[in-house]
């Protein structure tokens, strides 16, 4: 127990869980949605802090930092995003089509039965993001859907991605914004809004409930990080296996024994054996 105390005095703005309950006080997160956005915003209102969205039951189900709506029905879904995320498999980087799948999910779960596609409400998925996906420098990096034809022609469906490069050396910014920025990267406090976030986050680590629910957080995220440690693991051990009675398969092919006796000696199937042969 103490020890995932210490953890919490530890965290930082860009731990997930601290983020996630600095964005929780509306002044805060009001002011750097204005901000960012060059706009007034009236109020804002959580839709549901850390949801988690299964549109089917075999859906592949996503995890929301903060998800808000303003006064005037636009969304919002900020994350941040310390890891520049890698499927180890193929090699390619994930976040281009997990902002894909966040748009379609929160799309999905928004629209009601019998509503109207234009009853969409306007969206921003912003990414916080300890890296520069792009390589460009630029602070802000805003995609919206344009005509390759024509740039000038935008399609019209009031769907923004934004990725918030910490690192970034182009582009402009409000200070606050720049600010807010050099505190995530190295814990400095520069300006008055970046005092405000600090004295937050004393606050935030010391309200007894907020201790408590890290706690249930921490021990969440382990036996989540174990249970992927097992799956890994059981993976390992099977394309163990398939390599083994692949290498039994060629040592016996290389006695000369039949295709069919190899099968039953190793539990390949003759297709199998019949593919190594071919090699």
């Amino acid at each position: 127990m103490q020890k995932q105390i210490s953890n919490l005095d530890k965290l930082t703005l860009s731990n997930d869980f601290l983020f996630k309950h600095v964005m929780l006080r509306k002044r805060i997160c009001k002011h750097i949605l204005e901000e960012l956005l060059h706009t007034e915003i009236a109020d804002i209102t959580y839709l549901e802090a850390e949801q988690t969205i299964d549109v089917y039951p075999d859906s592949h189900g996503i995890r929301l930092d903060v998800r808000i709506a303003d006064a005037a029905n636009t969304h919002y879904n900020l994350e941040m995003q310390v890891k520049n995320p890698v499927n180890r498999a193929t090699g390619k980087f994930l976040l281009p089509k997990r902002t894909r799948y966040y748009q379609a999910m929160l799309d999905t779960d928004m629209l009601q039965k019998g509503q109207d596609y234009d009853e969409l409400s306007p969206t921003y998925i912003i990414f916080f993001c300890l890296f520069d996906f792009f390589q460009d420098s630029q602070r802000i990096y805003t995609f919206k859907k344009r005509c390759l034809e024509n740039m000038n022609i935008e399609l019209a469906d009031e769907a923004v991605i934004m990725f918030l490069n910490t690192l970034g050396t182009k582009g402009d910014v409000s200070p606050d914004i720049q600010s807010l920025f050099d505190y995530i990267n190295s814990n400095t406090i520069t300006s008055n809004f970046t005092r405000e976030v600090a004295d937050t986050i004393v606050e935030i680590k010391n309200d007894k409930k907020v201790r408590d629910a890290y706690m249930t957080y921490e021990m969440r995220m382990k036996d989540l990080r174990d249970e992927a440690h097992a799956e890994g693991k059981a993976e390992g051990l099977a394309e163990g296996k398939a390599e083994e009675k692949t290498a039994t398969a060629k040592r016996l092919l290389s006695m000369g024994l039949s295709v069919e006796d190899i099968a039953k000696a190793t539990s390949l199937s003759v297709e199998q054996v019949e593919a190594i042969k071919a090699e």
